[in-house]
């Protein structure tokens, strides 16, 4: 803890000699520590962007906006170490979440028992705001599984493939898609005809794509991070062409260096992922906004060169939504700002404008019809399907 406020310090030096008003702190707790991975940082990003345009402006109930972060690594019992901590923090008034949905869903009993604020801005499990705590203190602005997989089966569709396989993790996560492929597979005129099970740390998936291709299906939904996505697309991308059934995967990949990791084989394949934001379709004016601070913090903008974009982009919102909460409840009390975020209106986001984020009875800010798929370029960039200069 000495170290995170001697670090908090030394950030909050140019805003100390403003004002000797003490800050509001929001927090990041997140997979910072895990080998190859950018979901966390491109988190970061988008908060400390939200976070100086916050403070140019005058802050937050007349004081300095400041962030702390704290490293995860994707361990759940770090993470509830890390949240009890945060939560008995000053002036402490919201912790943004990582990637990784089992992380957030083994938590979500510590987050009610200390009434301390979940913003998350990418794991996308349902049961994450599907809960039974009333009030909840969990607020998404991200994909849930639920509308991820009509979209992703959809697409089959429009490829050709009414036949589909699963590929999906031993974990709270592949549960939560595999129910949601079940239910969407109907509607959207698909039939999911084998399914997959891995366990995270695999690396070989031969035998299990053989499987798949056995089964008869004509595509496979990809459910994975970047490790495992990266290995199992460089196995299917060494294979002869005429046996490499087209892959369309959940967004867990683009938190990495998936691209890296898979190689020039990538674009051997047909290989799409679905979305909930992308720079290139970003709305305006917020754009215009956020690739200025970028210039002044981090230097030029360039929206192909952000890693994990939807980290960036959503966080970026929350936090701009969290401030407005904050302001409306006049107080750092986080049982008052809760009620507070239930009630902003009128959001002019990256994504688009929200009418209402939250409500009382919706603590996810988006929609099915917010949800695309996207590709990759050979520059790593993830581009909305059908856009120029998209990959597919």
């Amino acid at each position: 803890m000495l170290k995170r406020l001697a670090a908090l310090a030394v950030v909050l030096l140019p805003l100390a000699s403003a004002t000797a008003s003490e800050p509001v702190l929001l927090a990041i707790d997140a997979e910072f520590g895990l080998p190859n991975s950018t979901s966390a940082q491109a988190i970061e990003l988008g908060a400390r962007i939200a976070v100086d345009q916050i403070n140019a402006a005058g802050g937050v109930l007349g004081r300095p906006f400041a962030l702390i972060t704290t490293d995860n690594q994707s361990v759940p019992a770090r993470a509830r170490d890390n949240l009890a901590e945060l939560a008995d923090t000053k002036d402490l008034v919201a912790v943004l979440c990582g990637r990784y949905s089992p992380i957030v869903l083994e938590t979500i009993d510590l987050l009610h028992e200390k009434k301390l604020i979940m913003l998350d801005p990418w794991a996308s499990a349902d049961g994450i705001t599907d809960h039974q705590h009333v009030p909840s203190y969990i607020f998404r602005l991200s994909l849930r599984d639920s509308y991820a997989m009509p979209t992703m089966l959809r697409h089959a569709v429009g490829k050709g493939a009414a036949r589909v396989a699963l590929l999906v993790p031993n974990t709270s996560w592949g549960r939560s898609n595999a129910s949601a492929a079940q239910l969407a597979a109907g509607p959207a005129g698909v039939q999911i005809v084998g399914t997959e099970w891995y366990n995270w740390g695999d690396r070989d998936f031969a035998d299990k794509y053989a499987a798949l291709r056995a089964s008869g299906a004509q595509a496979v939904i990809l459910v994975a991070n970047d490790m495992e996505g990266s290995a199992f697309a460089k196995q299917v991308a060494a294979l002869p062409a005429e046996r490499r059934l087209p892959i369309i995967s959940h967004w867990g990949i683009t938190g990495g260096r998936f691209v890296e990791e898979t190689g020039p084989g990538l674009f051997e394949l047909d290989f799409s992922v679905v979305q909930t934001f992308s720079f290139f379709t970003a709305a305006p004016g917020p754009l215009a906004a956020f690739a200025a601070t970028h210039e002044t913090l981090y230097g030029r903008f360039d929206p192909a060169a952000i890693p994990a974009p939807v980290g960036a982009g959503h966080a970026f919102d929350l936090v701009h939504i969290l401030a407005r909460a904050v302001q409306r409840a006049g107080t750092t009390d986080r049982a008052a700002v809760r009620d507070a975020l239930e009630a902003v209106r009128d959001h002019d986001g990256l994504i688009r404008r929200l009418a209402q984020p939250f409500t009382a009875t919706r603590h996810d800010a988006l929609e099915q019809s917010d949800v695309f798929m996207a590709a990759y370029r050979r520059d790593g960039a993830i581009v909305p399907i059908g856009r120029a200069g998209a990959a597919r």
